[in-house]
């Protein structure tokens, strides 16, 4: 779900008040060996999506501490508003309430340079019932209403065929001013993110990427990582810890200046390695989920200023908002949130349209490094505190109401955004 925005989030937001949740599991005694399992439920998702997924198994004793786990693990699909279990002898049955599949919906997105985008969009959750899911998006900034424009496609699933091959591909069209940078962004971008998981809690990351930006060069990009993986969930991480290590080349090309009327200056072309590191912990004692994060990406070579690095705002640093007062080729997001569970995952329907949510408190302290050449001082570094409310829905993962507040500045800044901060962190700028 890396890049996928479709706000089906707005159905579930309007309907909170009205509707609550029933823990539909009934549950079955540990020990119970289990001789047969069947699914109910599974009317547009394949048994095998499932199947994998499974940590109790037939022939062996029933554990609900598996359950536990293997029912973080399905609702990580985001397939499902609720998973339960019951069994009759020996014979275990799981129940599934799928979440709704096509979705004609708003689409939006916050990003530093636009603001709050929005506009329309066409979403698959799961084609062909194995886990697959599409989208076709058009936005438009509200700031520049209809200047700055974004068209997208996306394609994603965690396996391919029967290989535990995840991948993400992207096609995009962005035609914007950018503020902060100076510039307008008219660019085509083709990306593909490749995750091969070859041990349980181990994976081999690839990224392929070509970008044509207007009067600047071809940009392709080449990355290879690793990842070490011990979360009991992508989505909404209650516990566990995980290591993401990336080494990609981006530019190498000759600049490539295009006609244009009167006359125009090449941007000219890049040629640098990034060094990325991402490591993130969590912890959780009661309702209070704890964690820890940190972003760091350092970019020897030619960096030029369209691809600098800008920290204000949602998806960076919530002390400030995003401006060209604070640009720079290296960076590094240090994050400490507190999150209190104020409502748990809730499954609800409205007129057959299954979806779920949920509600939580959190307060944070975000530091901010931004650097140009050398080691960073502290007059690179900013820290600032934030609380809001999120809202955890499907598809989108959550929607985030968030203050925040740096002494420097002296006065709270308001803002808006989806996904979780450490996902939209990696790709804010695209």
């Amino acid at each position: 779900m890396k890049r996928c925005l479709f706000t089906c989030a707005v159905t579930a937001f309007i309907s909170v008040a009205a509707f609550a949740g029933v823990d539909s599991s009934i549950g079955c005694p540990d020990g119970t060996v289990i001789s047969s399992i069947q699914y109910e439920g599974l009317e547009h998702t394949k048994n095998r999506v499932v199947e994998r997924e499974l940590l109790n198994k037939a022939g062996e004793p029933f554990s609900a501490e598996k359950f536990d786990l293997e029912k973080r693990r399905l609702q990580d699909l985001d397939l499902f508003t609720d998973v339960s279990v019951d069994c009759n002898g020996g014979n275990l049955k799981y129940t599934f309430v799928e979440i709704f599949r096509w979705i004609p919906a708003p689409a939006s997105k916050t990003t530093e340079r636009d603001g709050l985008m929005l506009g329309v969009a066409l979403a698959n959750l799961n084609i062909l019932g194995e886990d697959i899911r599409a989208e076709v998006q058009y936005r438009t900034s509200t700031k520049h209403f209809l200047d700055n424009n974004e068209y997208a496609f996306y394609a994603s699933s965690p396996y391919l065929f029967a290989l535990p091959l995840g991948w993400n591909f992207e096609f995009s069209h962005t035609d914007s001013y950018d503020d902060i940078r100076d510039y307008h962004d008219d660019s085509w971008l083709l990306d593909l993110d490749l995750d091969y998981k070859f041990m349980p809690h181990m994976s081999i990351l690839a990224t392929v990427v070509g970008r044509r930006l207007e009067r600047a060069a071809f940009l392709p990009e080449f990355g290879a990582g690793f990842a070490f993986d011990y979360r009991d969930s992508k989505i909404d991480t209650r516990k566990g810890i995980y290591y993401e290590y990336m080494l990609t080349h981006v530019g190498g090309t000759d600049a490539y200046i295009v006609a244009c009327e009167g006359g125009c200056e090449s941007m000219g072309s890049e040629n640098y390695w990034e060094l990325l590191n991402d490591a993130r912990a969590y912890y959780t004692v009661s309702r209070f989920v704890t964690g820890a994060t940190a972003l760091v990406r350092y970019r020897p070579g030619d960096v030029k200023f369209y691809d600098y690095y800008s920290h204000g705002g949602v998806n960076s640093y919530r002390g400030r908002y995003g401006d060209s007062k604070r640009l720079g080729v290296h960076e590094a997001l240090l994050n400490l949130e507190e999150r209190f569970i104020l409502l748990d995952r809730q499954p609800a329907s409205i007129a057959g349209v299954n979806f779920f949510y949920g509600l939580q408190l959190v307060a944070g302290l975000d530091g901010s490094l931004i650097w140009n050449s050398g080691r960073p001082g502290w007059d690179n570094y900013e820290a600032a505190v934030y609380g809001g409310i999120h809202l955890v829905v499907p598809a989108v993962d959550r929607l985030r109401f968030e203050v925040g507040y740096s002494p420097d500045r002296g006065e709270p800044k308001f803002f808006f955004g989806m996904i979780e901060k450490v996902s939209t962190s990696r790709w804010r700028g695209r």
